[in-house]
């Protein structure tokens, strides 16, 4: 089954997500930025993680159908909850991605894929699109994992505007913008019950240790060649 099929209870079957889908339920739908939050993670552990840090989405799962029910109970409505992973894919790198994708889908979770072919490649538009049908479908409540808020800030205050509940998971150290919020509700993904198996590095500017830190780069600096190559194009 390829990623514009469909992969489970009323998603799209299109690659960009706007097909009308099979189920009319209202939602609670969970949107995961999964470039964003591995930039994020890489940061904080100063490199790529290991199977002790990588996010646990059957944990993710769990948590997300407890909060449906939460939402559910305070509406005395039903809800559906809805699980996708936005993700891009490098070139030459489905072999290795391969095992990661069908882990999630057994898990329940949908996965959006996009190949990753230049800087505007990526999958925040995609990520946008979903949470807008859904809204005009009706959402009882969203959750978007990520640090993102160029992306996300205006689009979620404008939803929780209308008395959706609204989440933004993350890292509180890349999620300012969201921890600050008067209207968007933040949650730490470490806070969450079993998502990672070992605590976290974590050193923030306000956490420094004596002898000081250093703080790894969120991306190399060759990217900005790329971003060059583009604009000039």
């Amino acid at each position: 089954m390829s990623v514009s099929e469909q992969v489970g209870p009323g998603y799209p079957r299109t690659p960009g997500l706007r097909d009308e889908p099979e189920s009319t339920a209202q939602r609670v739908l969970l949107v995961w930025d999964a470039p964003n939050l591995d930039m994020g993670l890489g940061a904080i552990l100063g490199g790529r993680p290991t199977a002790a840090y990588r996010p646990r989405f059957d944990a993710l799962g769990r948590w997300l159908l407890g909060r449906t029910a939460e939402i559910g109970t305070a509406t005395l409505t039903d809800l559906e909850p809805e699980a996708t992973v936005f993700t891009n894919i490098a070139p030459g790198s489905a072999d290795v991605v391969r095992p990661w994708v069908e882990a999630l889908r057994n898990v329940g979770f949908a996965v959006f894929a996009k190949p990753k072919v230049d800087e505007d490649s990526d999958v925040d538009s995609d990520m946008l699109a979903h949470i807008e049908l859904r809204r005009r479908e009706g959402l009882a409540g969203v959750m978007v994992a990520s640090a993102d808020g160029q992306a996300f800030r205006e689009p979620l205050e404008e939803i929780a505007a209308t008395g959706i509940p609204v989440q933004v998971l993350g890292f509180r150290e890349h999620a300012s913008w969201a921890v600050t919020s008067d209207v968007i509700d933040f949650v730490d993904l470490e806070d969450i019950p079993g998502v990672f198996r070992e605590p976290l590095p974590r050193i923030g500017l306000d956490t420094l240790p004596d002898e000081g830190a250093w703080l790894q780069p969120f991306r190399p600096l060759s990217a900005l060649l790329v971003g060059r190559k583009t604009a000039a194009e």
